[in-house]
């Protein structure tokens, strides 16, 4: 069964689906999404492997997300590997949109993809993908470096986890809401032997 959350605001709207691993009565996948000052931390945890563990240590992960949203997301990264040293590890995927300045600061460690889609049809090129540094948090920390690119009303971003096939960005209609997009990747790209999450966020913010 797909889980489905929504929440919308003046400045953001936003869905999730996920589905765990046949069998299995928890994910380690999972999502925030916290508002804090002129902001909000967007983030997708998947916890290596599957069940209990990989639940804990997504879940581990989650609240020091939650916890310090208003910090860097590199210094984020950094919190959550010492938290995670206990445990599986994760891999994890960050942005915080910042309402204010109209731009998106983005960083990624292992495998969670994240594309940005442009609403406007002039903008070159119509869509970014985040650059992913090879790693495990809790385990093996890479050289961290986060990516900070402007944003415009309408823009969407989308997260999945490696329980997607790695198509799962084509056919994506942008008319379409948070909910229905969330919805078809997982309805057509869900793979079946892992848990798997996709994230759908629009910004709805003020027009550069």
């Amino acid at each position: 069964m797909t889980g489905v959350a929504e929440k919308k605001s003046h400045l953001i709207e936003w869905s999730v689906a996920s589905r765990p691993l046949a069998g299995q009565a928890v994910s380690g996948d999972l999502h925030v999404v916290k508002f804090f000052d002129d902001c909000v931390l967007i983030g997708v945890i998947d916890g290596v492997g599957h069940g209990d563990e990989a639940d804990k240590a997504a879940h581990v992960a989650k609240g020091v997300l939650e916890n310090h949203a208003n910090e860097s997301t590199i210094s984020l990264m950094r919190e959550c590997h010492v938290a995670l040293n206990q445990t599986r590890g994760a891999v994890i995927t960050l942005a915080v949109l910042n309402f204010e300045e109209n731009a998106m600061n983005w960083l990624g460690v292992g495998n969670v993809e994240g594309r940005l889609f442009r609403a406007d049809p002039n903008i070159i090129p119509g869509h970014e993908n985040i650059l992913l540094r090879g790693g495990l948090v809790g385990y093996q920390l890479p050289s961290l470096q986060a990516s900070v690119l402007p944003i415009s009303r309408g823009d969407l971003l989308v997260f999945a986890t490696d329980g997607l096939h790695a198509g799962f960005d084509q056919r994506i209609n942008l008319m379409e809401t948070p909910k229905q997009i969330a919805d078809g990747i997982m309805k057509r790209h869900f793979k079946g032997n892992d848990d798997a999450l996709v994230l759908a966020v629009r910004y709805l913010g003020a027009s550069q």
